[in-house]
């Protein structure tokens, strides 16, 4: 199928807007987070004379962005992330629809994809717990964060020009594979993005740390998250050695993309263990889970990169 340089373009204009939007959005759930903790104590007091001449102190509220406010901006925020969702998945389908191909065959759109199922699996959450009048959406910036990093990285370093399949990965096997790959490391990250919140929250002391959520909120938004996930990457492994079979002639070979993909799953199952055994329950487990969004970093940016290997389709 020829490409189309005009949808190949609109794809790209749609994903810097959704960058911009995604910013926008960061940094009013910031903004958000930064007002929400008002202490109910602060207050201004004032010293005033009356026109007899007594002295009255005069206590009012200190000029402090009220948590009414706060709530207006995040679900502003929340608002801003939905529609840079929508022009997102607008980018990826005009992606496709350009090369005649699914959008995910190197790591611009991998990374593209890998962020949007993250953000889509953000509001999802939301949604479905009906916290936006809660702490939960002041984990919105911290979620946006890595996307809008990776995605700045994806545009710029990382940006491939659209282009057909190459012969290795002309397989309906990308389509399941790889796509499973993509959901279970977007969940992924937003589960690695709650376990460091958790271990800030828990700091004595921690300025930053005191304005989260309560920590049952972030271990359950962790393990929840988690819980989703590992079944996807399960799926995606096993369907990544289907694949091997029928293009390299064995499920398995140690390959550093495929050693890598295993320790991770180890982790995150090994994760999942900690958080339902009462002595890793807590920080352990959250340093468990840290270093298993840690391992698929690695694989996602040294693997790709830096060591050659079966996997070696990054596209830069």
């Amino acid at each position: 199928m020829p490409i189309s340089p005009v949808l190949a373009s609109y794809s790209d204009l749609a994903y810097g807007t959704a960058l911009v939007l995604y910013l926008f959005a960061m940094v009013l759930h910031f903004i958000e987070y930064a007002a929400a903790r008002v202490p109910a104590t602060a207050l201004v007091t004032t010293v005033a004379t009356d026109s007899d001449g007594s002295v009255a102190t005069l206590v009012s509220p200190s000029s402090v962005p009220p948590r009414a406010t706060a709530a207006r901006i995040g679900r502003c925020a929340v608002a801003l992330t939905g529609l840079a969702a929508l022009v997102h998945a607008a980018s990826l389908a005009l992606r496709g629809a350009a090369i005649g191909r699914v959008p995910w065959a190197n790591m611009y759109e991998f990374i593209s994809a890998l962020c949007f199922v993250a953000v889509a699996g953000w509001l999802v959450m939301l949604y479905r717990q009906r916290c936006t009048a809660t702490a939960l959406p002041r984990l919105g910036g911290f979620v946006l964060l890595p996307v809008v990093v990776l995605m700045f990285l994806g545009g710029t370093v990382l940006y491939a020009q659209a282009a057909p399949l190459i012969p290795q990965l002309n397989s309906y096997w990308i389509t399941i594979h790889v796509s499973a790959a993509i959901t279970a490391t977007g969940i992924f990250l937003v589960s690695g993005v709650a376990s460091l919140l958790y271990l800030l929250a828990t700091r004595t002391g921690s300025r930053l740390g005191s304005r989260l959520p309560d920590t049952a909120i972030l271990d359950r938004v962790a393990y929840r998250t988690a819980v989703v996930a590992l079944p996807v990457w399960t799926f995606a492994i096993i369907t990544g050695a289907i694949w091997a079979e029928a293009a390299w002639g064995r499920y398995w070979g140690w390959d550093p993309k495929e050693t890598c993909a295993l320790v991770a799953w180890v982790v995150y199952a090994g994760y999942l263990h900690a958080r339902a055994t009462a002595g890793w329950r807590g920080p352990g487990a959250a340093w468990i889970n840290v270093a298993g969004f840690g391992v698929m970093l690695f694989n996602l940016f040294f693997i790709n990169i830096v060591i050659a290997g079966f996997h070696s389709y990054a596209g830069i």
